[in-house]
C-alpha cells in the first residue's frame, strides 16, 4: 500500500508521518493514471493518504477486509475509483459508515464511460456513494478534504484558499478579457 509523504507540522517544523485520513483505492493499476490527481491534491492540502489497488471483482475477501477496517485504521473518507461495471465504491459504502466518494473511470472494456458513472450514481437508497463526475479524481481530493476541513480547522483554512485562489484566476482572466 503506497503512504503519502511526511507532512510538516506548523508547531515544530519537523516531519513526521501522519496517519492516513483518506483511502484511495481502485479496482486496477490501470485506473492510476486517473486517480493520481486525487493523490496529488491532497498533498497540496497536507493530507495523509493511503493508496492502493482492491479490486471488488478480482479480491472481493481484500475489498472486505479493507472497508471493514478503515475506520479503525483512522480513515475518515475513501475514495474508490472503477471502470466498467465499477462496483467497488457501491460495495465498499455498503460496508464501511465512512464516507465513499466514487470515480467513475473510462476504461478500455468501458461503454464510454456512462457504464461507470450510472454504476456508482445509481446505488440503492440506504447505500449512498457521493458520485463525481466521469475521470474527475481532482474532485474526490477535494471533496474529501472539504469533508475533512469541516471538522479540522487547519485543513479547512486551506480548502478555503484553495477555493478563493479559483476565483482570483477567474478574475485575472476577466481582466485579460477586458484588454
Amino acid at each position: 500500500m503506497a503512504k503519502s509523504k511526511p507532512v510538516k507540522h506548523e508547531k515544530d517544523n519537523q516531519s513526521k508521518t501522519e496517519p492516513a485520513l483518506v483511502g484511495i483505492i481502485m479496482g486496477s493499476d490501470s485506473d492510476l493514471p486517473v486517480m493520481q490527481a486525487a493523490a496529488d491534491i491532497l498533498k497540496q492540502f497536507e493530507i495523509a493518504f493511503d493508496l492502493t489497488i482492491v479490486s471488488a471483482h478480482r479480491t472481493p475477501k481484500r475489498m472486505f477486509e479493507y472497508a471493514a477496517a478503515a475506520k479503525e485504521k483512522g480513515l475518515k473518507v475513501i475514495i474508490a475509483g472503477a471502470g466498467g461495471a465499477a462496483h467497488l465504491p457501491g460495495m465498499v459504502a455498503s460496508i464501511t459508515t465512512l464516507p465513499v466518494i466514487g470515480v467513475p473511470i473510462k476504461s478500455s472494456n468501458s461503454i464510454d464511460g456512462w457504464d461507470s458513472v450510472l454504476s456508482i450514481l445509481q446505488m440503492p437508497n440506504g447505500i449512498p456513494v457521493a458520485t463525481v463526475a466521469l475521470n474527475a479524481a481532482k474532485n474526490a481530493g477535494i471533496l474529501a478534504a472539504t469533508i475533512i476541513g469541516a471538522f479540522d480547522e487547519n485543513v479547512g483554512k486551506r480548502v478555503k484558499k484553495f477555493k478563493d485562489g479559483l476565483e482570483e484566476e477567474v478574475l485575472i482572466k476577466v481582466s485579460r478579457m477586458k484588454k
